[in-house]
C-alpha cells in the first residue's frame, strides 16, 4: 500500500519541481505558464471563488453523467437486440462524435436557452458514446455455453438478456462510465464557455480575459481533483457491486 502511494507522490513532486525550475529559469513568460507556487497561491487566495464556481460545474457533470448513462444503456441494449436498429442507428452514434461542440452549442442554446438544459445536452453528447460502445462489447462478449444453456432451458429472449447478457455487460458498462467521468468535466467547461453566468468554465474565460493565468491553472487543478474523486468513487462502487468481475480481472485471485 505504501509503495503504491509513494510512487505517484514522488512522480508528482518531480513534475512540479521541474515545472518550477522551468518557470524560474525565465524560459517562459509567467503569463503563459505560471509556476506551481503561483498556482498554489491562487488556490488559497481565490478558494472562495473557486469553491462557488465548482458547485454549478459539479451539478452539470453529475446530472450529465446520469443522463449519459441512461441514454447509453438504452441505446446499447436496443442496438444489441435489433440488427436493423444497429445498421440504422450505430453509424449515427459514431457520427455524433465527429461534430465539433462549437458548432452545435449555439443551436442547443437557441433551442434550450441559457439554463442548465443545454449544458446537460452537451455533456451527454460527449459522454454517452463510450458507454454505448463498451456496453455493446460486453453484451456481445457472453460465454456461448451460457447462451446454449439458456436456449436448452427454453428461456425467452428477455430472460436471456436479463440473466446472462446484462450481467456480462456490467463490467464493460462501468468501464464506459469511468471513461465518461474523465471527459465529463471537459464537456461541462466547454458547455459553460459557450454561454454561462457561473461555473469553472465561465471562471476560466474571465481569468484568461484578465490575464490571470495562475487563477486559470488553479481552476484546472480543481477540475482535475474533482474528476479524480469522481473516478475513484466509481471504481470503488464497481468493486463493491461487481466483486466477481474484479477477481476475474486479477486472474481469479481472491
Amino acid at each position: 500500500m505504501t509503495r503504491r502511494v509513494l510512487a505517484p507522490v514522488l512522480l508528482l513532486a518531480a513534475v512540479l519541481g521541474a515545472w518550477q525550475l522551468y518557470v524560474d529559469s525565465g524560459a517562459v513568460d509567467a503569463l503563459i505558464l505560471p509556476s506551481p507556487a503561483n498556482v498554489a497561491s491562487a488556490l488559497f487566495n481565490d478558494r472562495a471563488l473557486l469553491w462557488s464556481a465548482l458547485g454549478p460545474t459539479a451539478l452539470e457533470v453529475g446530472a450529465g453523467i446520469g443522463l449519459s448513462v441512461a441514454i447509453g444503456l438504452v441505446l446499447a441494449v436496443s442496438i444489441h437486440l435489433s440488427p436493423a436498429l444497429r445498421r440504422a442507428v450505430y453509424p449515427l452514434v459514431v457520427a455524433s462524435q465527429t461534430v465539433p461542440i462549437v458548432v452545435v452549442a449555439p443551436l442547443l442554446i437557441f433551442w434550450l436557452g441559457f439554463g442548465l438544459a443545454p449544458k446537460l445536452a452537451i455533456v451527454a453528447l460527449i459522454c454517452f458514446f463510450p458507454i454505448v460502445v463498451n456496453t455493446l462489447d460486453g453484451l456481445a462478449d457472453v460465454d456461448p455455453g451460457l447462451l446454449k444453456v439458456m436456449r436448452t432451458l427454453g428461456a425467452t429472449r428477455w430472460q436471456t438478456l436479463r440473466r446472462v447478457e446484462l450481467p456480462s455487460a456490467l463490467p464493460g458498462a462501468f468501464s464506459g462510465v469511468k471513461i465518461s467521468v474523465a471527459v465529463a468535466v471537459i464537456a461541462a467547461v466547454l458547455a459553460e464557455q459557450a454561454g454561462a453566468e457561473k461555473g469553472l468554465g465561465e471562471l476560466l474565460v474571465l481569468s484568461n480575459a484578465e490575464l490571470d493565468s495562475a487563477r486559470s491553472y488553479a481552476a484546472v487543478v480543481v477540475l482535475s481533483i474533482f474528476a479524480i474523486l469522481l473516478f475513484s468513487s466509481l471504481a470503488l462502487l464497481e468493486r463493491r457491486l461487481l466483486p466477481w468481475a474484479n477477481r476475474t480481472q486479477r486472474g481469479g485471485r481472491p
